[in-house]
Protein backbone atom coordinates (compact mmCIF):
# COMPACT_ATOMS: atom_id res chain seq x y z
CA UNK A 1 0.00 0.00 0.00
CA UNK A 2 0.78 3.84 0.36
CA UNK A 3 2.79 4.45 4.02
CA UNK A 4 4.04 7.53 2.71
CA UNK A 5 1.02 10.15 1.06
CA UNK A 6 4.10 12.22 -0.18
CA UNK A 7 7.19 13.85 0.46
CA UNK A 8 8.64 17.45 0.38
CA UNK A 9 12.55 16.35 -0.41
CA UNK A 10 13.81 14.64 2.31
CA UNK A 11 10.73 15.16 3.77
CA UNK A 12 8.35 12.49 4.39
CA UNK A 13 4.75 12.79 5.18
CA UNK A 14 3.38 9.53 6.50
CA UNK A 15 -0.09 8.14 5.16
CA UNK A 16 -1.48 7.31 8.91
CA UNK A 17 -0.59 10.56 10.97
CA UNK A 18 -1.58 12.60 8.00
CA UNK A 19 -5.46 10.40 7.14
CA UNK A 20 -5.78 10.65 11.16
CA UNK A 21 -5.28 14.14 11.49
CA UNK A 22 -7.95 14.76 9.03
CA UNK A 23 -10.24 12.42 10.56
CA UNK A 24 -9.78 14.39 13.87
CA UNK A 25 -10.55 17.64 11.98
CA UNK A 26 -13.63 16.42 10.54
CA UNK A 27 -14.57 15.59 14.51
CA UNK A 28 -13.78 18.52 15.72
CA UNK A 29 -16.35 20.16 12.62
CA UNK A 30 -19.15 17.65 13.52
CA UNK A 31 -18.34 17.98 17.51
CA UNK A 32 -19.40 22.04 17.17
CA UNK A 33 -22.52 21.46 15.05
CA UNK A 34 -23.56 18.50 17.33
CA UNK A 35 -22.89 20.82 20.35
CA UNK A 36 -25.15 23.58 19.14
CA UNK A 37 -28.27 20.84 18.66
CA UNK A 38 -28.23 19.66 22.22
CA UNK A 39 -27.81 23.38 23.73
CA UNK A 40 -23.92 23.16 24.65
CA UNK A 41 -21.57 26.02 23.94
CA UNK A 42 -19.44 24.48 21.17
CA UNK A 43 -16.54 26.12 22.82
CA UNK A 44 -16.42 23.65 25.75
CA UNK A 45 -16.64 21.26 23.22
CA UNK A 46 -13.78 22.21 21.40
CA UNK A 47 -11.61 22.71 24.88
CA UNK A 48 -12.87 19.02 25.92
CA UNK A 49 -11.86 17.74 22.58
CA UNK A 50 -8.31 19.30 22.78
CA UNK A 51 -7.38 18.41 26.04
CA UNK A 52 -8.85 14.93 25.62
CA UNK A 53 -7.26 14.45 22.44
CA UNK A 54 -3.42 15.60 23.82
CA UNK A 55 -3.84 13.39 26.78
CA UNK A 56 -4.45 10.59 24.93
CA UNK A 57 -1.21 11.34 22.51
CA UNK A 58 0.96 12.44 25.71
CA UNK A 59 -0.16 9.30 27.71
CA UNK A 60 0.34 6.82 24.96
CA UNK A 61 4.20 8.69 24.34
CA UNK A 62 4.87 8.45 27.61
CA UNK A 63 3.80 4.93 28.06
CA UNK A 64 5.73 3.49 25.26
CA UNK A 65 8.57 5.69 26.09
CA UNK A 66 8.46 3.99 29.52
CA UNK A 67 8.42 0.49 28.36
CA UNK A 68 11.31 0.58 26.14
CA UNK A 69 13.52 3.31 27.81
CA UNK A 70 16.67 0.97 27.97
CA UNK A 71 16.32 0.87 24.12
CA UNK A 72 15.69 4.85 24.54
CA UNK A 73 19.22 5.03 26.09
CA UNK A 74 20.91 2.95 23.75
CA UNK A 75 19.47 5.06 20.57
CA UNK A 76 18.04 8.43 21.95
CA UNK A 77 17.06 8.89 18.22
CA UNK A 78 14.70 6.43 18.32
CA UNK A 79 12.34 9.34 19.60
CA UNK A 80 12.25 10.76 16.36
CA UNK A 81 10.59 7.38 14.71
CA UNK A 82 7.68 6.55 18.25
CA UNK A 83 5.23 8.26 16.17
CA UNK A 84 5.04 5.37 13.50
CA UNK A 85 4.70 2.69 15.88
CA UNK A 86 1.28 1.83 17.16
CA UNK A 87 -0.01 -0.59 19.71
CA UNK A 88 -3.58 -1.16 20.55
CA UNK A 89 -2.57 -1.98 24.33
CA UNK A 90 -0.66 1.47 24.62
CA UNK A 91 -3.51 3.35 22.73
CA UNK A 92 -6.47 1.95 24.74
CA UNK A 93 -4.02 2.90 27.98
CA UNK A 94 -3.53 6.59 26.65
CA UNK A 95 -7.41 6.72 25.80
CA UNK A 96 -8.25 6.18 29.25
CA UNK A 97 -6.35 8.90 30.36
CA UNK A 98 -8.00 11.24 27.75
CA UNK A 99 -10.82 9.78 28.85
CA UNK A 100 -10.46 11.07 32.41
CA UNK A 101 -9.18 14.54 31.39
CA UNK A 102 -12.58 14.78 30.05
CA UNK A 103 -14.70 13.78 32.36
CA UNK A 104 -12.77 16.25 34.51
CA UNK A 105 -13.25 18.90 32.55
CA UNK A 106 -16.89 18.17 32.40
CA UNK A 107 -17.31 18.39 35.29
CA UNK A 108 -15.07 21.81 36.11
CA UNK A 109 -16.98 23.50 33.53
CA UNK A 110 -20.59 21.45 34.81
CA UNK A 111 -21.42 20.22 31.51
CA UNK A 112 -24.27 17.95 31.29
CA UNK A 113 -22.51 14.72 31.30
CA UNK A 114 -24.73 12.25 29.11
CA UNK A 115 -25.55 15.01 27.00
CA UNK A 116 -21.73 16.02 26.27
CA UNK A 117 -20.97 12.41 25.70
CA UNK A 118 -23.71 11.95 23.35
CA UNK A 119 -22.17 15.31 21.47
CA UNK A 120 -19.03 13.19 21.46
CA UNK A 121 -20.16 9.61 20.57
CA UNK A 122 -20.20 10.11 16.49
CA UNK A 123 -17.25 12.23 16.27
CA UNK A 124 -14.89 10.00 18.36
CA UNK A 125 -16.02 6.56 16.09
CA UNK A 126 -15.96 8.93 12.81
CA UNK A 127 -11.93 9.59 13.87
CA UNK A 128 -11.73 5.83 14.46
CA UNK A 129 -12.83 5.10 10.91
CA UNK A 130 -10.34 7.16 9.13
CA UNK A 131 -7.71 6.23 11.93
CA UNK A 132 -8.01 2.63 10.11
CA UNK A 133 -7.92 4.42 6.93
CA UNK A 134 -4.76 5.54 7.64
CA UNK A 135 -3.91 2.20 9.24
CA UNK A 136 -4.65 0.15 5.73
CA UNK A 137 -2.55 2.66 4.03
CA UNK A 138 0.47 2.32 6.27
CA UNK A 139 0.12 -1.31 7.36
CA UNK A 140 -0.59 -0.77 10.51
CA UNK A 141 -2.84 -3.92 12.28
CA UNK A 142 -2.84 -5.97 9.43
CA UNK A 143 -4.63 -8.52 8.60
CA UNK A 144 -4.01 -12.63 8.55
CA UNK A 145 -3.40 -13.76 5.43
CA UNK A 146 -6.43 -14.24 2.78
CA UNK A 147 -7.40 -15.44 -0.79
CA UNK A 148 -10.32 -13.00 -0.89
CA UNK A 149 -9.97 -11.06 -4.25
CA UNK A 150 -9.92 -8.18 -2.03
CA UNK A 151 -7.10 -9.22 -0.59
CA UNK A 152 -4.12 -6.59 0.06
CA UNK A 153 -0.33 -6.96 -0.75
CA UNK A 154 2.24 -4.83 1.18
CA UNK A 155 5.30 -4.62 -0.77
CA UNK A 156 6.93 -1.00 0.56
CA UNK A 157 9.63 -1.75 3.02
CA UNK A 158 8.53 1.61 5.17
CA UNK A 159 4.88 -0.79 5.98
CA UNK A 160 7.40 -3.39 7.02
CA UNK A 161 9.65 -0.54 9.38
CA UNK A 162 7.63 1.19 10.74
CA UNK A 163 4.52 -1.63 11.02
CA UNK A 164 5.74 -4.51 11.16
CA UNK A 165 3.18 -5.47 7.80
CA UNK A 166 4.50 -8.73 6.03
CA UNK A 167 5.79 -7.90 2.47
CA UNK A 168 4.54 -9.72 -0.47
CA UNK A 169 1.67 -11.80 1.64
CA UNK A 170 -1.62 -11.43 0.47
CA UNK A 171 -3.76 -10.45 4.04
CA UNK A 172 -7.21 -9.38 4.60
CA UNK A 173 -8.03 -5.18 4.41
CA UNK A 174 -9.42 -6.09 7.90
CA UNK A 175 -8.77 -1.89 8.68
CA UNK A 176 -11.13 -1.18 5.51
CA UNK A 177 -13.75 -3.21 7.40
CA UNK A 178 -13.20 -1.43 10.89
CA UNK A 179 -13.60 2.09 8.99
CA UNK A 180 -16.96 0.78 7.13
CA UNK A 181 -18.41 -0.40 10.27
CA UNK A 182 -16.80 2.84 11.99
CA UNK A 183 -18.50 5.44 9.61
CA UNK A 184 -21.81 3.67 9.27
CA UNK A 185 -22.28 3.90 12.81
CA UNK A 186 -20.78 7.54 12.85
CA UNK A 187 -23.97 8.23 10.84
CA UNK A 188 -26.06 6.31 13.06
CA UNK A 189 -25.44 8.16 15.72
CA UNK A 190 -25.27 11.24 14.65
CA UNK A 191 -28.84 10.81 13.28
CA UNK A 192 -29.74 10.19 16.97
CA UNK A 193 -28.31 12.97 18.46
CA UNK A 194 -30.47 15.39 15.26
CA UNK A 195 -33.40 13.07 16.25
CA UNK A 196 -32.80 14.28 19.60
CA UNK A 197 -33.72 11.60 21.39
CA UNK A 198 -33.27 11.17 25.42
CA UNK A 199 -29.76 12.05 26.84
CA UNK A 200 -27.38 9.12 26.68
CA UNK A 201 -29.04 7.01 23.30
CA UNK A 202 -26.36 8.02 21.30
CA UNK A 203 -23.24 7.54 24.06
CA UNK A 204 -25.01 4.34 24.74
CA UNK A 205 -25.16 3.15 21.16
CA UNK A 206 -21.84 3.83 20.53
CA UNK A 207 -20.15 1.96 23.23
CA UNK A 208 -22.31 -0.75 22.39
CA UNK A 209 -21.79 -0.58 18.48
CA UNK A 210 -18.17 0.23 18.59
CA UNK A 211 -17.45 -2.82 20.76
CA UNK A 212 -18.91 -4.85 18.29
CA UNK A 213 -17.12 -3.64 15.39
CA UNK A 214 -13.85 -4.23 17.23
CA UNK A 215 -14.63 -7.73 18.43
CA UNK A 216 -15.55 -8.90 14.99
CA UNK A 217 -13.18 -7.29 12.93
CA UNK A 218 -10.39 -8.50 15.30
CA UNK A 219 -11.07 -12.24 13.81
CA UNK A 220 -9.16 -10.98 10.80
CA UNK A 221 -6.94 -8.52 12.42
CA UNK A 222 -3.15 -10.54 13.09
CA UNK A 223 -3.12 -11.34 16.69
CA UNK A 224 1.21 -10.24 16.55
CA UNK A 225 1.34 -8.12 19.94
CA UNK A 226 -2.41 -7.86 20.60
CA UNK A 227 -2.55 -9.88 23.76
CA UNK A 228 -3.37 -13.67 23.68
CA UNK A 229 -6.38 -14.17 25.91
CA UNK A 230 -7.81 -17.76 26.73
CA UNK A 231 -5.03 -19.34 24.67
CA UNK A 232 -5.12 -17.41 21.89
CA UNK A 233 -9.09 -17.75 21.45
CA UNK A 234 -9.62 -13.87 21.87
CA UNK A 235 -7.24 -10.85 21.96
CA UNK A 236 -6.73 -7.52 24.08
CA UNK A 237 -8.82 -5.34 21.83
CA UNK A 238 -11.61 -7.83 21.89
CA UNK A 239 -11.71 -8.06 25.64
CA UNK A 240 -11.42 -3.99 26.03
CA UNK A 241 -14.87 -4.66 23.04
CA UNK A 242 -16.65 -7.03 25.45
CA UNK A 243 -16.10 -4.30 28.68
CA UNK A 244 -17.60 -1.47 25.84
CA UNK A 245 -20.84 -3.29 24.59
CA UNK A 246 -21.75 -3.94 28.48
CA UNK A 247 -21.18 -0.60 29.35
CA UNK A 248 -23.14 0.68 26.37
CA UNK A 249 -25.90 -2.44 27.02
CA UNK A 250 -26.22 -1.25 31.16
CA UNK A 251 -26.71 2.17 29.92
CA UNK A 252 -29.13 2.09 27.36
CA UNK A 253 -31.01 -0.08 29.85
CA UNK A 254 -30.09 2.29 32.93
CA UNK A 255 -31.59 5.25 31.13
CA UNK A 256 -35.02 2.95 29.50
CA UNK A 257 -35.00 1.89 33.51
CA UNK A 258 -35.35 5.45 35.03
CA UNK A 259 -37.90 6.40 31.91
CA UNK A 260 -40.21 3.90 32.98
CA UNK A 261 -39.73 4.72 36.38
CA UNK A 262 -40.80 8.60 35.72
CA UNK A 263 -44.06 7.33 33.32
Amino acid sequence: MYPVLFHIGAVYIPSYGAIAALGVLLALLLAQRLAVIVGIAPQHVWNLSILALCTTLIAARLLLIAFNWRDLLVHPMWMLGLAMIHNPLLAGAGALAGLLAAWIYARIMKLPLLITADVLAAPVVLALAFEQVGALLAGSGYGIPASVPWAVTYTSPLAARWSGAPLGIAVHPVQAYAAFGMLTLAMGLAAVVFMRRRAGDAAGIGLLGGGVVLFVTEFWRDREGRGAILHGALDGPQIAAVILVLAGALLLFERHRKEASHA
